[in-house]
């Protein structure tokens, strides 16, 4: 009560904060006419002034209010945007570190330009993370005009670009990627043979937008590289084939954790089938023999039970795809981990493709924790705040709007099930649609869009379904949300990135409706018609009460209805927001408390009655704050499991970039060859014990196994005065010998290359089988729980145990591979390389086995062109088009002469 009272007067201590900028925003503004008063040169010299401050000692935080005030001035010459006083709050907040909270509408994308350019000012480059390729495309081109314009580069990062753009784009001065690309670019770094090879820089300062989707909604799958492995889709058809005679009573499913398990009489029942299809070895499902069948029934079990076609996922085009659940998008390239995605494709009768191993991975809070200033931007984080300050150490500064917010949000209304349900959602959107007012309806799946729109149908009412299924239309379709009589079914708005203005988006319908009418009088007269008609239309639908927005269900998170409802009353236009539930809703039905909605719902209701309860919410928004908090409780647990192995990954990582960066790595093969003579002796000779205790037997095997000598151990073994540590000098001085004998042969730099080719191949091989060997101990360290001990500190141990293991046989085959082999220098025919297989880039949740990522390793495939104003590409010639290379005898894997930085069998050579 107190606390209340000192907040109605006082204010809450974000109003405190905000508050206390608006002295920053006044000193920019006191800039204002000074930087207006500059010419178009004078503006961009600006950018010379501020390097000049910083290379004489000055701190940002010294040239803030200038900066911004200049990178105002900038926007309203290249863009005609003058960035609002609250949208210089959220750009002083993106500086200090903190998370902007602005509602939809309110120009986060503008704002960020503020923090940009103040921190790209000291060369070290600036990234900004979006949630999907055309927001990277999109944001890019449209803010590179504010920084062009300041004498600023722009870069862009999507999916299946070539190195050498890559690595250009990242060396810009402002780089717009997704936070996939950024990681998997990361990863793919440090799977890298040379320095030069690599394409990001050292980390510095990063924007991410839409923060809660990218370090919150996907933080809890992390991202992996990985490839392929053997073949085994009969096994995948064969188990596919038993699951569909296994009945409902035969299993046990959990929807909130999405597992099925067998029953005792379902696994005696699995048994006898797959004895009967000749895969159990003996009889018992569980003996160790049937590990791999056992494996391959639960994916079964799971593809066939927990997962759905048009919820999941969809057919297209012979392949299973994805659909990303937080944003209701096909995503392309990704697929499920740990055989799950093989036993979906066996239950949909496509074509399986085989399983991969993990190369490298990572989780998103261990890539973002490794830049020294994170920042975000979002409509939804105030609910998260907690955790983004636990494992980010980032505030939450929420900004007031521009202009105060007049959207009504109604209660929720509830129905007995779910026709009921719908045929009021029908009714709810006809009467709104003969007035006028353009509808927005959220749903959670697929399949509810379209039952939706059947309903729709029957009403007679026109509208649009925005889905998976109509991926490439998305942008034209939200951007015009706002018409008059509009209705729009989107299976979820999260990140969608367009604005949906009333009225409709103008320059949307210029691109559309002008497409064919040439710059001149004729389109100035048509882009002046078109502008009237958007703004007279925009008058009429905010007397029809502006957007409407309708929400089918509620989802597990309180932020993704909130960005839904965000949708509705941007920057002060007039709103109307209202959930429609039923008890066959997923969340009432997995996490409500089902007793006492049962009770109410079916004794109190007749059929299509609503009920519209305060106290009903409230149950509804404590079922999503469990959801909410068992998903915070998966996304710490794998940050501890990932924080043990992004220790290990630095030691790696750190020792790859060391032995990558030396001209010679003689002092690293010496230290190993020494380390693995005294583990060789220690193992025979234990320190304490006596010579007729030795294994010299053993000894002298290993040692002509590892270091390819032949020492006389059983003569040095009659000598009285024999020590340990003497048997291990006098092996040490014959590997050093025969070391210099075999070196002498081959020319220094040569041999130096040898040594770090070994050295990496030999890093990079051992740290694919330890990432295995951890997947699988972390699969199996829960069961010591039952032991009374905590998996988490079992999972340490043993990590740091094999961690060692890991870097003893390293430097025990480094040691063979240098001592054992014949290295003959010659100058033999260039061979054709076989091809490589792609890498797959996944996001995996170790929960459910689900994969948010959606890449493809761009090494091999066609390039996309992402240059951007003014950093320009030179074109490229047609794939394959008027080959004028075709008599000459070039490797198809060899750069290809045009000088377009593809591969020959990309480029011109892709025909022959």
């Amino acid at each position: 009560m107190l606390g209340g009272l000192a907040k109605s007067i006082f204010g809450s201590s974000n109003d405190r904060y905000v508050k206390s900028l608006q002295k920053t925003v006044d000193s920019i503004n006191a800039f204002e006419p000074q930087i207006k008063a500059l010419s178009d040169d004078e503006l961009r010299a600006q950018t010379d002034k501020f390097r000049a401050a910083l290379a004489d000692g000055q701190k940002l935080d010294d040239i803030l209010s200038e900066s911004f005030a200049t990178v105002r001035e900038a926007s309203v010459r290249a863009l005609g945007m003058r960035h609002f006083d609250v949208q210089m709050i959220g750009g002083i907040a993106l500086h200090r570190g903190e998370i902007s909270e602005m509602r939809t509408g309110e120009g986060k994308t503008l704002v960020a330009t503020l923090a940009c350019y103040l921190n790209a000012i000291e060369g070290k480059g600036v990234h900004v993370v979006t949630v999907n390729d055309y927001l990277a495309r999109r944001d890019a081109e449209w803010m590179s005009q504010v920084y062009s314009f300041l004498g600023l580069t722009t870069g862009v990062i999507v999916p299946n670009m070539a190195e050498h753009e890559r690595r250009e784009a990242y060396e810009a001065d402002i780089t717009y990627a997704t936070n996939n690309e950024l990681g998997f670019d990361y990863l793919r770094d440090n799977m890298k043979h040379e320095r030069s090879q690599m394409v990001q820089r050292p980390f510095n300062f990063a924007i991410v937008d839409e923060v809660d989707s990218i370090l919150i909604d996907e933080a809890r799958t992390p991202l992996i590289i990985s490839g392929p492995t053997d073949d085994k889709s009969d096994l995948y058809i064969a188990v596919n084939k038993i699951v569909q005679d296994i009945t409902e009573e035969d299993y046990e499913k959990d929807e909130k954790t999405r597992n099925v398990q067998l029953t005792e009489d379902g696994t005696e029942k699995a048994e006898r089938l797959l004895e009967a299809a000749g895969l159990l070895e003996g009889s018992n499902l569980y003996d160790f023999e049937n590990t791999q069948v056992v494996h391959h029934l639960d994916q079964a079990l799971k593809a066939n039970v927990m997962f759905k076609r048009d919820t999941d996922y969809i057919v297209k085009d012979d392949k299973v795809v994805i659909i990303d659940e937080f944003t209701g998008r096909m995503m392309d390239g990704r697929r499920w981990s740990n055989g799950l995605h093989q036993a979906v494709e066996a239950k949909e009768g496509v074509n399986i493709e085989p399983e991969n191993q993990t190369l490298a991975s990572i989780t998103f809070q261990n890539y973002f924790r490794m830049y020294p200033k994170l920042s975000g931007m979002t409509g939804t984080a105030a609910t998260e705040a907690a955790e983004f300050y636990e494992i980010y150490k980032m505030n939450v500064v929420t900004i007031p709007t521009n202009v105060p917010v007049q959207r009504i949000d109604e209660e929720d209304e509830f129905y007995k099930n779910t026709m009921d349900k719908f045929q009021a959602i029908a009714k709810a959107i006809k009467e709104k649609y003969d007035i006028g007012q353009p509808i927005l309806v959220g749903t959670v799946s697929i399949e509810k869009s379209e039952l939706l729109s059947d309903f729709l149908d029957k009403e007679g009412v026109t509208h649009e379904v925005l889905n998976a299924r109509q991926h490439e239309r998305e942008a034209h379709i939200v951007a015009q949300a706002g018409r008059l009589n509009a209705v729009t079914i989107a299976t979820n708005m999260a990140g969608r990135g367009t604005d949906i203005q009333l009225g409709g988006n103008l320059d949307f319908r210029i691109e559309e409706e002008l497409a064919d009418i040439t710059e001149g009088p004729e389109r100035d007269a048509a882009i002046e018609k078109l502008t009237a008609e958007v703004g007279e239309e925009r008058e009429k639908v905010k007397q029809a009460g502006g957007l409407f927005v309708l929400g089918t269900e509620r989802h597990e998170s309180r932020r993704i209805d909130n960005q839904l409802r965000g949708r509705s009353g941007r920057q002060g236009d007039p709103g109307l927001s209202r959930f429609y539930l039923c008890l066959e809703d997923d969340l009432l039905r997995i996490f409500g408390p089902d007793t006492l909605f049962s009770k109410m719902m079916n004794k109190n209701l007749d059929d299509g009655e609503a009920i519209g309860s305060k106290w009903l919410s409230k149950a509804i928004e404590t079922a999503q704050k469990k959801v909410e908090a068992r998903n915070y409780d998966v996304r710490k647990q794998v940050v501890e499991y990932d924080d043990v192995m992004n220790d290990q990954r630095k030691v790696i990582y750190e020792q790859r970039a060391e032995i990558m960066d030396a001209d010679q790595v003689d002092d690293v093969v010496d230290d190993m060859w020494r380390d693995t003579v005294n583990a060789l002796v220690i193992e025979a000779c234990p320190p304490g014990s006596y010579p007729e205790q030795w294994n010299i037997e053993g000894l002298k095997e290993r040692v002509g196994d590892v270091l390819n000598l032949q020492p006389d151990l059983d003569g040095w073994m009659e000598e009285d005065t024999l020590e340990p540590q003497i048997i291990e000098e006098r092996i040490a001085e014959m590997t050093e010998e025969k070391l210099k004998k075999q070196t002498s042969e081959i020319d220094e730099s040569i041999w130096h290359q040898i040594e770090k080719s070994i050295l990496l191949q030999q890093l990079d091989h051992h740290w694919k089988e330890h990432l295995a060997t951890l997947d699988a101990l972390r699969q199996v360290v829960f069961l010591r729980a039952y032991a009374q001990k905590t998996p988490i500190n079992e999972y340490k141990q043993e990590a740091f145990g094999l961690f060692e293991r890991m870097l003893a046989v390293i430097r025990e085959n480094v040691t063979k591979t240098v001592m054992t082999s014949d290295f003959r220098i010659q100058e033999p025919e260039v061979p054709e390389l076989p091809e490589l297989p792609d890498f797959l880039t996944t996001h995996i949740d170790p929960l459910t086995g689900e994969d948010n990522s959606n890449d493809v390793d761009g090494g091999t495939l066609d390039t996309i062109s992402t240059a951007l104003p003014p950093r320009q590409s030179a074109p490229a010639a047609p794939l394959g088009a008027d080959n004028p290379y075709a008599d000459q005898d070039i490797s198809r894997n060899a750069p290809c002469p045009c000088g377009s930085g593809r591969k020959y069998k990309h480029c011109h050579g892709k025909n022959v």
